[in-house]
């Protein structure tokens, strides 16, 4: 038996790094009697066959998993903005902030394009919410280096919408990357899926990225209903306040005495935070338990 991570999943095959190379396996036919499905980032043990090829036998615990995109055991959401064109709306910003605190990853926000943009009033909401946040400019170097502290000896995923220059920061990042990344390709096969599901990629011995679909990717409506459940507590910077407000189990929407509410007033939470909050808050609202199972 060899421990491995799943550095790619695709067609039923699931590319595990041992550590000295890489094993295309095959899962047991038990995960799919249990619906248990193999994910990219999941730390494994495979039986390796005479052939060079092996199956997936285990999977250790995850610390986290996503259903869409695919990926499991993620450190870090490294979401990648911009204040120049295209400019990001904070609105997808703050919903895939709210997925990831509820499946308790953290948040880094990378604001590109700097050079174009100083980003300062997109990187200062976040600064008040407490994310670590870095402006950057893949064109100029400005702040890779710190973008580079910020994820080693991590597993981060980059996401952001398309055109804000998630390529060339990792190019950006690590010079060799796109002759690593094509390395990589040809050992996996690599090619025209590129834009259909998730890959790591080992930018250094201790440092992982995947390298995920755009914001909308981060929809579904299993997640959805977590999500209504538990939207408040997403929210980091409305929980000093949550236990003051008058009511048990406010909304923070429009009740009197709410404490979020005066916090906001008072300039300690952002406009544009509560906004989404907000909108999160009326499109989840109709969502019911039920539906969920009817469409399973």
């Amino acid at each position: 038996m060899s421990r491995g991570i799943i550095e790619k999943a695709l067609s039923g095959f699931y590319y595990v790094n041992t550590g000295n190379r890489y094993v295309s396996c095959r899962a047991r036919g038990k995960f799919r009697k249990e619906h248990i499905t193999p994910l990219v980032g999941d730390w494994v043990q495979i039986q390796e066959l005479e052939d060079g090829s092996g199956y997936v036998e285990s999977i250790e615990p995850r610390k986290c998993e996503f259903i869409r995109p695919a990926v499991a055991n993620i450190d870090q959401m490294v979401i990648i903005a911009s204040e120049a064109i295209p400019v990001s709306d904070p609105y997808l910003i703050d919903r895939v902030c709210a997925i990831a605190e509820l499946k308790g990853c953290d948040v880094v926000i990378c604001v590109n394009k700097c050079d174009l943009a100083d980003g300062e009033t997109l990187a200062q909401i976040y600064e008040q919410v407490g994310y670590p946040t870095v402006r950057v400019s893949a064109q100029t170097g400005e702040g890779i280096d710190t973008l580079r502290t910020m994820i080693q000896g991590k597993l981060s995923a980059f996401t952001g919408n398309s055109g804000v220059g998630k390529s060339s920061i990792l190019n950006c990042l690590y010079p060799d990357f796109g002759i690593e990344t094509k390395e990589v390709s040809d050992k996996l096969g690599r090619g025209r899926h590129t834009t259909r599901h998730v890959e790591l990629f080992r930018l250094n011995e201790t440092t992982l990225v995947a390298d995920t679909p755009g914001f909308s990717s981060f929809d579904t409506t299993e997640m959805d209903l977590a999500l209504k459940k538990a939207l408040p507590q997403t929210f980091r910077e409305f929980m000093p306040y949550r236990d003051a407000c008058q009511f048990v189990g406010c909304s923070h929407v429009k009740e009197k005495g709410c404490a979020v509410l005066a916090a906001l007033k008072e300039g300690k939470i952002s406009q544009s935070r509560h906004a989404s909050y907000m909108r999160l808050y009326e499109e989840l609202k109709p969502l019911k338990e039920w539906e969920v199972r009817r469409d399973k």
